[in-house]
């Protein structure tokens, strides 16, 4: 509708906004609310919730709020992340999340601009849209990390509790008990919005036993190792995007990438992006092999320009990350697979995050959101 009426991705934003005050009222729900996990669906339910006056408390296992969202401040003049590095949807997302027209959201992003800037698929030339970049935007002097730090921690930090990890849940009564490694909860809904790989290690245990579809699709589904480095060069010899083939062809995905890409910076900075088996054999690298091998294989597409203009690096394994073991579900699991993640158990356990969808998308920050909201309004309803 708002392409029809020719109204701009701010006013979109505007519109988006308020949708819970509009439609939702917390008159019928009473009770308090526990949600499992600080990353951007744990974040964004208890903001919502917030927003109702709804009581909640956030768990979170590691020592600091963000999940997959992780960024180095210090590596260079501009935030690097480590995780959730674009925006892989329209910027009104933003206002989705923040859900308040009153508040001027001036995190800034800048798309890719196909028409100039090229990409290299295995040495040669192509568009970047080939290469996948189509609606993607990188974050300008922020991340995402950094929108929510700026926009939705500040309400939740108070009910943030940190070093908590959940052990087992019980939903057989008529509230919820989460045991943990300090204590136990009780609460009359659950939001569990840990990593699909946290239960596919069976890291939590529930009573009663979670129903048989659910199981299977948690079993079944196929979840991604995932791999980020960053090297910083004195000079830029390299185009936006180099694409590499992974085969088989479903099995995952490698790029490297321009980081500094937009960036208000003299900086050069070169990414490796890697999930599934294009972690291989980065993630099982000591440090010093890492970066000889990266080199070497920028040194065979740039005339050793790589080696000449090496600064220095740095790197994110995120399946040896704890609490998270992984990157997300592979982008060609089947659909209704992913619907069966995201559906609630008793309407007293409800799911949200990347991995917890209704299966239309997943494997990114904003579907993490949407998946977040989508469980808020089964608690409004």
């Amino acid at each position: 509708m708002c392409a029809l009426l020719g109204i701009s991705i701010p006013m979109q934003c505007i519109l988006a906004a308020d949708r819970f005050s509009e439609n939702y009222s917390s008159a019928n729900f009473n009770g308090n609310v526990l949600i499992v996990g600080a990353g951007a669906a744990g974040l964004t339910a208890g903001y919502l919730l917030n927003q109702h006056g709804i009581d909640f408390k956030i768990l979170e296992a590691s020592s600091k709020l963000g999940g997959r969202m992780k960024i180095n401040s210090d590596f260079v003049d501009f935030p690097i992340p480590l995780g959730a590095e674009w925006l892989h949807s329209e910027k009104s997302i933003l206002g989705e999340i923040v859900n308040d027209s009153s508040v001027n959201i001036e995190t800034e992003t800048k798309p890719y601009d196909s028409n100039n800037d090229y990409g290299l698929y295995e040495g040669y030339k192509v568009s970047l849209k080939s290469l996948g970049f189509r609606i993607d935007q990188k974050f300008i002097g922020s991340s995402w990390l950094g929108f929510f730090e700026e926009y939705v921690v500040p309400s939740v930090e108070d009910k943030l509790e940190y070093n908590v990890i959940v052990e087992s849940i019980d939903y057989s009564g008529k509230n919820v008990t989460v045991k943990t490694s300090h204590n136990d909860y009780i609460a009359d809904t659950v939001i569990l919005t840990v990593p699909i790989k946290i239960l596919q290690n069976q890291s939590i245990s529930f009573t009663p036993s979670l129903p048989d579809y659910k199981l299977k699709a948690i079993n079944n589904v196929t979840v991604w190792d995932g791999f980020k480095a960053f090297i910083e060069f004195e000079e830029k010899f390299y185009p936006a995007a180099i694409g590499y083939k992974v085969k088989p062809r479903r099995a995952g995905q490698k790029l490297y990438y321009d980081a500094a890409y937009g960036q208000h910076t003299e900086s050069h900075v070169l990414g490796l992006f890697t999930v599934g088996s294009g972690t291989l054999p980065y993630r099982n690298l000591p440090d010093d092999k890492l970066i000889k091998y990266m080199l070497n294989e920028l040194d065979e597409l740039f005339d050793g320009k790589a080696s000449l203009n090496y600064v220095k690096h740095i790197s994110q394994n995120w399946s040896a990350e704890p609490f998270i073991n992984s990157a997300y579900v592979y982008d060609h699991e089947n659909w209704l697979r992913m619907k069966a993640l995201g559906k609630p158990v008793n309407d007293k356990l409800l799911f949200a995050g990347t991995d917890y969808t209704d299966g239309d998308d997943w494997g990114s920050v904003h579907t993490a959101a949407r998946s977040a909201i989508k469980a808020v309004e089964q608690i409004l309803e």
